[in-house]
């Protein structure tokens, strides 16, 4: 695995609004599981660039659900590097996977998707998480976070000076 520290970057999301309330627990996709985190696994999804995160919002649909934009600042060390993707001599080969249509294979087939694997590979090395091409915003990167490994010399907040996002889900009764 390639290793590289995010300092002081910048991250994005566009969260269900609903859901504006805890911008940094992953406990959404830890309840479903997501592309490299089964069931179980919190994990927060962002991505290196404001029009990727809206892309990775809108998935394949040809309309956007109403969302809330939330930008990051972040500094993790380490995380994998996959943004060059795929390559026999640098990577594993359960690596050349980690694009595998995971929800085809565990809701449909209930066969654990190879890219659950590489998640807890990545978690059992230490590192805080994987930087990954976008498949669905050409030139984009993402980020997921495995919030579990954070310690206390990460950072990872929200930036949020005018305390706009709702506090609690009470905004929603």
């Amino acid at each position: 695995m390639k290793l590289t520290a995010l300092t002081d970057a910048t991250a994005y999301r566009m969260h269900v609004p609903r859901w504006a309330v805890a911008p940094t627990s992953g406990a959404g996709a830890g309840k479903h599981g997501g592309r490299a985190n089964r069931q179980g696994v919190d994990a927060l999804y962002l991505a290196m660039e404001t029009a990727t995160a809206i892309h990775e919002y809108q998935q394949v649909s040809t309309l956007l659900s109403p969302g809330t934009l939330t930008s990051y600042q972040l500094s993790l060390d380490p995380v994998v590097d996959f943004t060059l993707g795929y390559n026999a001599s640098e990577w594993e080969p359960i690596w050349e996977d980690f694009y595998c249509d995971w929800r085809e294979l565990w809701f449909n087939q209930r066969i654990e998707p190879p890219s659950w694997i590489i998640g807890d590979l990545v978690i059992a090395s230490g590192a805080k998480g994987i930087l990954f091409p976008s498949r669905l915003a050409k030139g984009g990167t993402n980020l997921v976070v495995f919030s579990q490994m954070l310690s206390s010399s990460d950072k990872l907040e929200v930036f949020d000076p005018g305390k706009a996002l709702p506090q609690t889900q009470a905004s929603w009764s």
